[in-house]
């Protein structure tokens, strides 16, 4: 009887699960049901330039506002710190209903003012950004045989010292029959309406989903005498003319500009599953897949070859030096040379350990962090069509992680204490404040500069607010947890016995840190590539969602910067400098300093169109944040590979 109701409920617990797994779509969103004659609302996000890569509000601009006023959509932490503004706008269709030369509005004539920034956001080549359905507006053009296409629209174009403006917008909406297999649904992030599809449900109608969202954007000379009995949302009194070639609204102070529209529904083949594709391609994929898997087959090849010499020589070290007896090792002690020597020495503490030690655990909260979230993105669960969802993952990974921080700085502060448990609130308060301070200070010169330019990308102060929260109030207690943890778990014990007096370290032909410095260029390797591709995501607009090749550059990555940051600390004991605690944290974490060199030459080489020094400061502010958490995340896996070898190796050694 009781393994029967068992039996039963494990079926009953299958068929839930599989009921939800087909009705729920990945990344997280679900598709809204339109009948016939539904209406559709477009919205509208910041205005962009990457240009300026300062991003304004859409209505900054003299635009044809809602009949019902500006309303905010709801925005999640991610979006609100990338700069979006998610707002409502006066474009209004219906499903399946073709209309063309539709007036909207009619602005009042441009103050001197609206001229002088509608001139400028000209200039800066800003684009108008629009959504529906959770689709950007999407534009293709065919130039030189090859056919283009960007999301949104320019705002307007320069032509002869005259500047015109795009005031007329054919819409093309592609849409699909809706399909699903009566199964429970519930919506995940669109802009639409919440919709919950009960199991079993019969409806009339097949209803359509949205799959494409295209616009074309004209410049037409409407006449402004043939509109003084014209309301919003009626015919125009003429035909209006989409010339691609040609120009025709000119922007004046003291004109006004007349906004009209057109909109037509296209029957599609492409599936809702499917309706991203077209955003979500890369321009030189061939060369950008042989690139990634060239570098990662070349880079492969010589850290295993540096692997394999390495193991052998160490084995061979250890080999002879086990196979002498007590009274040879007495007598060899002053002809031995090399890493035996410093046995006494290697695992003095080094300077500033506390400072090491936070460096070292918040190195590896950012790895597991970016791990974590590269993870889900290879799933699907970051996907462009979750706006902010990729920002919004991030912080809530590296807070909930602060208990692995808080954890590693109290047991490698021990460790290096020798046990000691005194002192490890303050490594935990100084590990849950170091790199968020570091990140705050950033953010706030930044936000201050976006301020003073009244961009939309300046962080609002409830929002400020909201991230002092979750730094002081989820991140801080959880940093204090797991250093708490740490003090009552194990610590590592040294194998060998250290001196009162620090043997003396020889002269160099060369000094240590060139080595050091030079061996970040073996990990930039494995990288650049991929950080290009990132790069002309954040900075030129480009979709970036290649997450599996990420995360098989990021395992390549740990794995490379472990090696080489080994291999520099065995050349450094070789020559008898027992040193190594900060240049192993440094040998692999000076690839950082390569890519900041390398954001440097894509500023001069790659952004060439980059105006205004607050966009200089901007981009270099933001690159700098980068890579000081490349740094750390690299500096910790090199670290903590170097201490575990470093204690392996002399656990070999028989020393009386």
């Amino acid at each position: 009887m009781v393994n029967s109701t068992i039996f039963r409920i494990w079926i009953l617990i299958s068929c839930l699960i599989f009921e939800i797994v087909d009705g729920y779509y990945l990344p997280g969103s679900f598709p809204n049901r339109y009948y016939v004659g539904d209406q559709l609302s477009v919205k509208v996000n910041s205005l962009t330039s990457i240009d300026t890569e300062l991003p304004y509000g859409y209505y900054t601009l003299p635009y044809c506002k809602p009949l019902e006023g500006i309303k905010d959509s709801a925005e999640n932490l991610g979006e609100l710190l990338m700069g979006d503004r998610i707002e409502n706008s006066p474009y209004r269709f219906n499903m399946f209903k073709n209309e063309s030369e539709i007036f909207l509005c009619k602005t009042n004539p441009l103050s001197n003012n609206e001229f002088k920034i509608l001139k400028k956001r000209i200039d800066e080549m800003y684009q108008v950004n629009l959504n529906l359905d959770n689709l950007p507006a999407i534009r293709y053009m065919e130039k030189d045989g090859f056919f283009l296409r960007w999301t949104g629209f320019p705002v307007g174009i320069k032509s002869q010292d005259s500047y015109y403006m795009f005031n007329h917008l054919k819409f093309t909406i592609l849409v699909h029959k809706y399909e699903h297999n009566n199964v429970a649904g519930v919506i995940g992030t669109t802009d639409g309406v919440d919709l919950i599809t009960p199991a079993n449900e019969t409806t009339t109608g097949e209803g359509y989903v949205v799959v494409g969202f295209e616009v074309v954007p004209c410049s037409v000379n409407h006449d402004e005498k043939s509109l003084k009995n014209v309301k919003p949302y009626s015919k125009y009194p003429s035909a209006i003319e989409c010339d691609l070639v040609s120009v025709g609204m000119t922007v004046k102070e003291g004109k006004s500009v007349i906004y009209t529209y057109e909109v037509s529904f296209v029957m599609s083949d492409i599936k809702w599953v499917s309706r991203w594709d077209s955003y979500l391609k890369m321009e030189g994929a061939k060369v950008h897949w042989f690139s990634i898997l060239n570098s990662l087959m070349v880079i492969t090849f010589l850290a295993g070859i540096v692997l394999v010499i390495f193991l052998r020589t160490i084995r061979k070290d250890l080999a002879h030096y086990q196979e002498l007896d007590k009274e040879a090792q007495a007598q060899m002690n002053e002809e031995l040379s090399g890493w035996k020597l410093v046995v006494s020495d290697v695992f003095r503490s080094p300077n500033n350990p506390e400072l090491l030690c936070i460096m070292v655990a918040d190195g590896c909260r950012i790895l597991a962090m970016a791990t974590a979230l590269i993870f889900f993105a290879t799933l699907g669960f970051m996907s462009p069509a979750s706006r902010g969802a990729l920002i919004t993952g991030m912080l809530v990974f590296y807070v909930l992680l602060g208990v692995l921080a808080g954890y590693i700085a109290v047991w490698l502060w021990r460790t290096l204490s020798l046990g000691e448990r005194q002192g490890w609130f303050s490594v935990s308060w100084c590990v849950a404040c170091y790199f968020p301070g570091l990140s705050f200070l950033i953010l706030t010169l930044i936000n201050s500069l976006l301020w003073g330019s009244d961009s939309t990308g300046a962080i609002p102060f409830t929002t400020f607010l909201v991230l002092i929260l979750l730094w002081f109030g989820i991140s801080v207690p959880l940093t204090f947890i797991g250093g708490f943890v740490a003090t009552k778990a194990p610590y590592l014990e040294y194998t060998v016995r250290t001196n009162q007096i620090p043997r003396e370290v020889p002269a160099q032909r060369f000094p240590s840190w060139v080595l050091v410095l030079g061996a970040g260029t073996l990990p930039f390797g494995t990288l650049f590539i991929e950080l290009f591709f990132i790069m002309s995501s954040i900075w030129l607009g480009r979709v970036y969602y290649v997450f599996g090749f990420l995360f098989v550059v990021l395992v390549l990555l740990v794995m490379v910067c472990a090696e080489v940051s080994l291999v520099v600390t065995y050349m450094h004991l070789c020559v008898e400098d027992w040193r190594w605690w900060w240049k192993s944290f440094f040998a692999s974490g000076s690839v950082a300093l390569y890519i900041f060199l390398y954001s440097i030459n894509y500023l001069v080489f790659d952004l060439k169109s980059l105006s205004g020094p607050v966009s200089a400061m901007l981009y270099l502010g933001y690159s700098l944040f980068m890579v000081i958490a490349v740094m750390l995340a690299t500096g910790a896996v090199g670290f903590l590979t170097s201490f575990f070898f470093v204690r392996r190796l002399f656990s070999s050694v028989k020393i009386d």
